[in-house]
């Protein structure tokens, strides 16, 4: 049984008031909120078991390196990988394609290869390779979606070749809420011989991933939209690839052996974790995945496709609102434009009802001119998020409607 109530009592922030109302936070896409359970995990380990990780010979080095194992430990879990070597710590998710693209791209492209990426992309996973363009004379590939948001399979494939060696694409797009068909796409782009990249940031939050079914060769979410802290992110790839990758910072902790001549470097994880890690975030990653895993996939799923097709009935009540991504695969995103009265505006009379949006351009400026706008308010779900939640919301939107 989902127990909405209960869940939402896991929360604390969600009992504030905001400017004298109940606190309706609908912007869990930008960042989630945390369960007290990963609240007191952090303020725990601080108080009780702080120390550096990998380097201390006594016993809260040695406590605190167990428990950041651990963690890694439960992200495999979460994944399904197929060893915790495959599993870097990384600040984000931003950070982790960053890695990819600037570890395994550097090296590994050449003049002329071509990197796929769609039209709905985060900024996140496509500046990289416009870097790489601009340094290396790769080709960046982009292909469209359709007006309502959806994947287009023909536009896809149309542009998969043989001269593609990276396909990159977000598994649920962070303005649209659109879910890209990963496990077909895949498939797709190893039969011409390219590797695949997901972006996951979106969908790790409400959907369960198995790295092993989708075949991918990298993957990267973080651990701030996942009801863990902020500053921990999660970067996977099969080992045999990150075996072969140059390190992408260079310090403490990442080394096998080092003189004035000469460096060799760390298997990997370790081989991309240099420096101090975020080992507090990172055992509070490893709580919210436990909690989030607790709840049961089925339960929160069943529980976000009931909310998503309550919200889009209640919006489509309400004259002159355009939801802004209507694919019928979609999570519980929902951008959109209200009588063409700009986002900020909108977001402001909200903000005095206590309900939290996102405005502007989302971090995917090409996107939202796509689908032909500047600027667009965005409303999220999370687990947490209730009925009450939405009916607040559309009351709210209706107040903006009614001082225009």
């Amino acid at each position: 049984m989902y127990d909405i109530e209960q869940i939402r009592r896991d929360f604390p922030i969600l009992s504030a008031s905001i400017n004298g109302h109940p606190n309706t936070f609908l912007d869990t896409a930008a960042s989630a909120q945390k369960p007290q359970c990963v609240i007191d995990a952090i303020s725990q380990t601080y108080a009780e078991s702080y120390a550096n990780v990998h380097r201390g010979a006594y016993y809260l080095s040695e406590e605190m390196t167990v428990k950041y194992e651990q963690a890694r430990a439960k992200v495999r879990k979460f994944l399904n990988a197929a060893s915790e070597h495959e599993i870097v710590f990384t600040r984000n998710a931003t950070e982790a394609l960053n890695l990819v693209a600037y570890s395994w791209g550097r090296k590994f492209l050449k003049p002329g290869d071509e990197v796929l990426i769609s039209q709905a992309e985060h900024h996140a996973n496509l500046i990289p390779w416009q870097i790489l363009r601009d340094e290396i004379g790769i080709k960046l590939q982009i292909f469209k979606i359709a007006d309502d948001g959806s994947y287009v399979a023909d536009e896809f494939l149309g542009l998969l070749s043989e001269k593609t060696k990276l396909v990159s694409v977000t598994a649920m797009s962070n303005v649209l809420g659109t879910i890209f068909p990963i496990a077909d796409m895949v498939k797709a782009a190893h039969r011409v011989g390219a590797l695949f990249m997901v972006d996951a940031c979106q969908y790790a939050a409400h959907r369960k991933i198995d790295v092993q079914n989708w075949d991918c060769d990298f993957l990267a979410f973080s651990g701030h939209k996942t009801y863990g802290p902020s500053g921990i992110g999660v970067l996977y790839g099969k080992m045999s690839l990150l075996e072969q990758m140059p390190p992408y910072q260079v310090g403490g902790d990442m080394v096998d052996t080092v003189s004035y001549d000469h460096t060799t470097y760390a298997l990997p994880p370790a081989r991309f974790e240099a420096g101090t890690p975020a080992m507090v975030d990172a055992i509070g990653l490893g709580v919210a995945l436990d909690y989030l895993q607790n709840l049961g996939w089925d339960n929160l799923c069943a529980h976000e496709e009931d909310l998503i097709a309550y919200t889009n009935a209640k919006l489509q009540e309400i004259p002159g609102l355009k939801i802004i991504g209507t694919a019928a695969d979609k999570g519980g995103v929902f951008s959109f434009d209200l009588n063409g009265i700009h986002a900020q505006d909108v977001a402001f009379i909200l903000d005095k009802e206590g309900v939290a949006v996102r405005t502007g351009h989302h971090c995917a400026e090409p996107l939202i001119k796509r689908m032909g706008y500047t600027s667009l308010a965005r409303a999220s779900l999370g687990l947490y998020t209730s009925y009450q939640d939405i009916d607040r919301f559309v009351s709210a939107l209706r107040k903006a409607q009614s001082f225009f």
